[in-house]
């Protein structure tokens, strides 16, 4: 096909935000798809997947990846199809999930390892469960748990965020180990949810004003596992219940990643060494060559009934600075999906 005919419309950064990313931190803009070279595909953008990681890729300074630069595509990973390929590696039609940006569609080399396209079986379970518990989220969930948490049937695993994407899997896969698992939540809604849909065995509502006291009822012989999404008082909340060996993933600081001021690190921090604990961050990219082992075990749980997700899908490209503030401002109910094109 010829693709020059096709308009690209992406959001560029441009400008570090300071606090919350505001409108005039994006350029929206429009521009001719370049004609592919051989060895190229083009990808029509169908899902993208909005992640609170994506605060941290806007700020310059050293991470475990590159910040987006001034003037880049907005860095998001996504689901799309294959409209014209000159590679062998990928046929017209083709469903594939990787890095394609915050735009409606990639063009480049199909062995571009920055991108790191790989097909996905829409039979196999619905797209958008592709950027949540079959994408990064999930894998997030399930490495992070079981290999920094090393859980033991029967321990108390405690999950914030826990009706949020990652921590949605988190408490499903704890489950499935055997463990009991407490969420930590905001709003009642959510923490039905997290009870009654996805099984947890407890689940405390911080908006309450009842975590301390949740911890108490809801964790009598305390915290084997944390994982930890958010930061701040919450997680120094947590460890003060922590049990002797007791193991802390840290995953995200959502509440931290808007702030002005330094983070705030953990004021509690001295409980790891009363109860000779572990605190270990989980970089999901650690694991890439291993995504289909935990992918093929959710899948199995899907299959058979046990393992629930849900998605809170926004429609429009242009809608994505708004909805990028949602999960920031508590709005999203599950795994924040922008929806780009119809299947």
């Amino acid at each position: 096909m010829t693709t020059s005919v096709l308009i690209n419309q992406q959001f560029q950064l441009a400008a570090r935000p300071v606090g919350m990313p505001k409108p005039s931190d994006w350029n929206f803009i429009s521009a001719p798809v370049r004609e592919l070279a051989d060895g190229e595909i083009l990808v029509k953008a169908l899902y993208l997947s909005l992640d609170p990681a994506m605060r941290g890729w806007m700020n310059e300074g050293k991470s475990y990846i590159r910040p987006v630069a001034i003037g880049e595509i907005m860095r998001a990973g996504g689901i799309g199809r294959v409209i014209a390929s000159k590679s062998p590696k990928f046929a017209i039609g083709d469903i594939v999930s990787g890095g394609i940006g915050v735009q409606q569609y990639w063009v480049g080399a199909a062995a571009d390892k920055t991108a790191g396209f790989y097909k996905v079986d829409p039979k196999a379970a619905p797209l958008p469960k592709y950027l949540n518990a079959l994408g990064m989220p999930g894998m997030t969930a399930y490495f992070g748990l079981l290999e920094v948490g090393q859980p033991k049937a029967g321990e108390t695993v405690v999950v914030s965020g826990a009706a949020g994407a990652v921590g949605q899997s988190v408490g499903q896969v704890a489950k499935h180990k055997g463990c009991r698992v407490v969420g930590i939540a905001g709003g009642k809604e959510k923490s039905d949810f997290v009870v009654n849909e996805l099984g947890f065995d407890a689940c405390i509502d911080y908006k309450a004003g009842t975590l301390k006291e949740g911890l108490k009822q809801h964790c009598p012989d305390g915290v084997d596992i944390y994982f930890d999404n958010v930061g701040g008082e919450i997680l120094d909340t947590v460890l003060t219940k922590i049990n002797l060996k007791a193991r802390i993933i840290i995953c995200g600081a959502i509440s931290q990643y808007n702030n002005t001021t330094p983070v705030k690190g953990p004021a509690n921090y001295l409980s790891l060494l009363v109860n000779r604990a572990r605190m270990e961050g989980i970089v999901v990219f650690d694991y890439a060559d291993r995504y289909h082992i935990g992918a093929a075990e959710i899948v199995k749980w899907m299959q058979q009934g046990t393992f629930k997700t849900r998605e809170d899908i926004v429609e429009g490209l242009e809608n994505f600075p708004d909805a990028l503030l949602m999960l920031f401002e508590g709005k999203n109910f599950g795994k924040l999906v922008l929806k780009v094109a119809d299947e």
